[in-house]
């Protein structure tokens, strides 16, 4: 029924502005009585971080930033959801137009800026639906103008830690001047420190929310093994990979594609699942990955899971497959299931890793 009703609006929607649209989605989700998808089944359960997982399909940060319609996007059948980017204090992000489909090439192509209402909004949203349930991470980033961005991180986590189950440690947004090079051994070990200690005390005692840290597909080996060293060594809780591009495959066909900003969709699928592969590899098991990137269907979603993805998300493909596509993914992952007759898709996680990191196949 979702995806019938998105077919037919989908012309209209596409006729907006992107933006646009994407605003007009976040405010229907936010203003309409949340759906009750059925259960699922027992296959698709995922245990990760120290949470358990319905499914393991997850709706990628970006979406809905400000905690507007975390409700609406649960009801859609995701297994969780992020949030964000929040920054410590509320910032505009770039100038519009800052946001582009690629319909040819089944991309967007994005330069918000981590526009983003402020700690203190989403903290109120957060905790106003605490008791509601779901598995609702939030992904923090730092303001463009910050004096110190590591200790943006460390306010972030000290203050939205008790009110999430997990915290996305954002240091791989292309649209931030500067942002990425907190992805240098050195300075990602020293923001990972004070975001652990920040979140450690807000813990008081009890259990402390899991932090993840989110890269980007474009790093090299190198400055892979170094981030890895890091999390490792800091004995962070799991990474997400990954974010968006700034490269520009020679495939791609859309005019837009000369706009500058960060990449996702069906692009970004080869290079963001073969540097999960080479994340797994690194990680040697220590903690799970989330795999993100050009997902678009069960197939895709499998392939990430066979790369060394726990778990999933995705955001770009219901710009134009809709939000059945969370419904379609599921039902394709319980069938894989089925006729692997295996119980459960964590004995699969990892398992074509090594080839699909020597580019043999995806």
């Amino acid at each position: 029924m979702i995806g019938a009703l998105f077919g037919l609006a989908r012309p209209l929607i596409h006729k907006l502005d992107a933006e646009q649209a994407h605003r007009l989605t976040i405010a229907a989700l936010a203003v309409a009585p949340p759906l009750r998808p059925a259960a699922d089944p027992p296959s698709l359960a995922v245990e990760a971080f120290g949470l358990r997982f319905a499914n393991p399909v997850g709706l990628a940060a970006g979406f809905d930033k400000n905690a507007e319609a975390i409700d609406g996007a649960l009801g859609l059948g995701f297994g969780f959801v992020e949030v964000g980017g929040v920054t410590p204090l509320p910032q505009p992000g770039n100038p519009r137009p800052r946001v582009f489909r690629l319909p040819e090439d089944e991309a967007v192509i994005n330069r918000y800026g981590l526009n983003s209402e402020g700690m203190e909004a989403v903290a109120a949203r957060l905790s106003a639906r605490r008791k509601k349930g779901g598995i609702v991470g939030v992904n923090l980033g730092a303001n463009k103008d910050s004096a110190d961005r590591s200790a943006d991180y460390a306010v972030l986590a000290g203050r939205l830690a008790p009110l999430a189950d997990f915290l996305t440690v954002n240091v791989s947004s292309p649209n931030t001047p500067g942002l990425r090079d907190l992805q240098a051994e050195d300075a990602l070990d020293d923001l990972i420190a004070r975001t652990l200690a920040a979140r450690d005390e807000a813990a008081a005692g009890g259990k402390p929310t899991p932090v993840l840290i989110k890269i980007a597909p474009d790093l090299s080996l190198s400055e892979l093994d170094g981030m890895v060293s890091v999390a490792r060594r800091r004995k962070v809780d799991g990474m997400i990979v990954s974010n968006t591009t700034i490269a520009r495959p020679d495939s791609l066909r859309s005019a837009n594609k000369v706009e500058t900003g960060g990449l996702s969709g069906k692009p970004l699928f080869a290079a963001s699942t073969r540097i999960l592969a080479e994340t797994f590899l690194r990680v040697e098991r220590q903690f799970p990955l989330i795999g993100v990137g050009g997902i678009d269907s069960a197939e895709t979603a499998f392939a990430k899971i066979r790369a060394g993805a726990s778990l999933l998300q995705f955001y770009s493909a219901m710009v134009f497959r809709g939000p059945g596509l969370v419904g379609e993914v599921k039902r394709g992952l319980d069938m894989q299931m089925r006729k692997a007759g295996l119980p459960r898709l964590d004995v699969l996680v990892g398992r074509d890793a090594e080839a699909i990191a020597r580019g043999e196949t995806i």
